[in-house]
């Protein structure tokens, strides 16, 4: 795998990633929720904004999140390298798809933590107003200064509602359960599933690459205690 496929897998799901951000943003209000398919109530947009790590995770207040942002940033400039690394050192096929996975989506989070707060105006549940983009007629301002915007969400697979834990349970017996709960995004997604295959696959992905880097030796020399072998 070369390069210049891993940039162009980076900018697929970057494209969707955004795309699908930039219509939940400038189409819904915040915590306006919509099923997908007719009918499908286990998949919907529900939008949602978090100022944190993945499926909401996230540090306390405005230096949590800004320090998030840089580690984001440190993260994205070491795994430009990191890739490079590996594709010259012919790592597996599949390993480099995954580091891929992981770095585009680190990527789209970023964006959306840089640039989101001055490009958006502040999405407000109560008076359920539609947020414009900077380039919109009538964009009163962004909600946050740079490195401090929400990372959106909207990927919503609520398979499993109304459920409750068997009485019998400790801690949680009788109370309600859903799977599947978090609410994500594209970016999340792809992070996870390299994350995932990455988990499963890593024996197949680093035997590999040690037996590239040390490759077995065949001698037909008869070796014992006369023999040395250089």
């Amino acid at each position: 795998m070369k390069l210049k496929h891993v940039f162009g897998l980076t900018f697929l799901i970057l494209l969707a990633d955004q795309l699908l951000k930039f219509y939940v943003k400038t189409h819904f209000y915040l915590g306006e929720e919509r099923e997908v398919l007719r009918g499908a109530s286990w998949f919907r947009l529900h939008f949602i904004e978090n100022e944190g790590m993945a499926y909401g995770w996230k540090l306390g207040g405005d230096w949590g999140k800004l320090v998030l942002t840089l580690f984001r940033l440190v993260a994205v400039i070491f795994g430009t390298f990191y890739l490079r690394h590996i594709i010259r050192r012919k790592y597996h096929l599949g390993f480099v798809i995954c580091a891929t996975l992981i770095y585009a989506g680190a990527i789209g989070n970023l964006i959306d933590s840089i640039f989101y707060g001055l490009g958006f105006e502040f999405s407000d549940p109560y008076s359920q107003n539609i947020a414009r983009f900077f380039s919109q007629p009538g964009f009163k301002g962004g909600y946050a200064g740079i490195l401090h915007g929400r990372v959106v969400d909207m990927l919503y697979f609520p398979i499993i509602t109304d459920a409750h834990f068997p009485s019998w349970l400790p801690l949680w017996g009788g109370e309600s359960f859903e799977f599947f709960r978090p609410v994500f995004n594209i970016a999340d997604a792809s992070i996870s599933f390299g994350v995932f295959l990455i988990l499963l696959f890593q024996k197949r992905f680093f035997e590999q690459h040690k037996s590239e880097i040390h490759p077995t030796v065949e001698t037909s020399t008869q070796v014992n205690d006369d023999v040395q072998v250089s």
